[in-house]
């Protein structure tokens, strides 16, 4: 079954959380205005900290490897909060590192971003092409990943 929160048709629904865009001396804000919303959203400090590892992994990546800068929306979609980072890099092959079993090894080139954010999310949805690379989150939460309204 389908995770509504990865509907891709369009999004009625979806209650803007936090838009913005970031660069590298952007980082320490935008983790803080996420956190403020997540815990607004009513996730606990360990699942805050798996949540906030995980927006961090995929911003560092935008940064890195998709041009220095990115955007980042928190959404709240049918009562489950998303986060959809974005890029205008020259996108990469998915498959290469989507899904992973196994860590994979330290290179120069990094490689482990993806793979810490699958395991710290419920939900990951990539998409990459010349244009760039979108991909949107969910959290790990101990229920259906439902929230209260964000107060």
């Amino acid at each position: 079954m389908a995770d509504p929160t990865f509907d891709p048709r369009p999004r009625a629904a979806a209650k803007p959380l936090l838009s913005t865009s970031f660069t590298l001396k952007d980082l320490a804000r935008v983790r803080g205005e996420v956190e403020a919303a997540s815990r607004r959203c009513g996730l606990d400090d360990d699942q805050v900290e798996d949540w906030i590892t995980a927006v961090n992994e995929l911003m560092i990546n935008a940064i890195r490897h998709g041009g220095g800068r990115g955007t980042v929306r928190l959404l709240l979609v049918n009562d489950r909060m998303a986060c959809e980072i974005g890029d205008c890099g020259p996108g990469f092959n998915i498959a290469d590192y989507v899904p992973r079993r196994e860590r994979p090894s330290l290179s120069s080139n990094g490689g482990m971003g993806l793979w810490v954010v699958e395991q710290m999310t419920k939900f990951l949805l990539l998409d990459s092409g010349p244009a760039g690379t979108t991909i949107r989150i969910t959290p790990r939460t101990g229920d259906a990943g439902e929230f209260p309204a964000p107060s």
